[in-house]
């Protein structure tokens, strides 16, 4: 991604998570990256493209830090642990993208139905490392796709915790919470 590329990408991240799609404009994406509005099109065909752009790049980017991390776990209680530590990674790293995902999948808009599927793709990974765990007796046998959601949702509330208490997040002190919490009721 050239630099112009990614500071519109940044700008609009930052301009959606705050202001929600429709409360930003163009033109503030314009202004805040100090650009004419034909160089912002030569990149995007519309805001709708850039916010499907910082959407899709923004979970490839999740699900390929998982799925990297993740494959040299042999046991999948350790598999869902990585799980949790890179989405909380992500969440404090991406803070505005993981809000613009969250804020934008409620409704029946395209856009709130493409977030829902990228969520729900997401989770799918998490569901199969679930029901591989119980297929290999690790994980106690349940409905892993209320488990995998129930993952997902739980390591996001990590924003919500942020917020509450306006601090920043400690990475390893959410890890730990999270994860024995987690983990403590997947183990057999």
């Amino acid at each position: 991604m050239n630099r112009t590329k990614r500071k519109i990408f940044e700008a609009a991240m930052e301009l959606f998570a705050k202001k929600g799609y429709d409360g930003t404009s163009v033109e503030e994406i314009t202004s805040v990256v100090g650009i004419a509005k034909g160089t912002l099109y030569y990149h995007f065909s519309s805001k709708e493209e850039i916010f499907y752009f910082l959407v899709e790049e923004g979970m490839k980017l999740l699900k390929n830090s998982i799925e990297i991390k993740t494959s040299k776990i042999p046991n999948n209680i350790d598999k869902i642990k990585a799980v949790i530590l890179i989405q909380i990674k992500i969440i404090v790293k991406y803070e505005n993208l993981i809000t613009l995902l969250i804020s934008q999948m409620w409704g029946k808009e395209e856009r709130n139905i493409k977030c829902r599927e990228f969520i729900y793709d997401y989770i799918s990974y998490i569901e199969d490392i679930i029901k591989h765990g119980m297929e290999k007796g690790e994980i106690k046998d349940g409905n892993p796709e209320v488990i995998a959601s129930g993952i997902f949702g739980f390591t996001c509330s990590g924003l919500l915790y942020k917020l509450k208490t306006d601090k920043e997040l400690d990475i390893q002190e959410i890890y730990k919470e999270f994860s024995n919490y987690v983990v403590k009721g997947l183990k057999k």
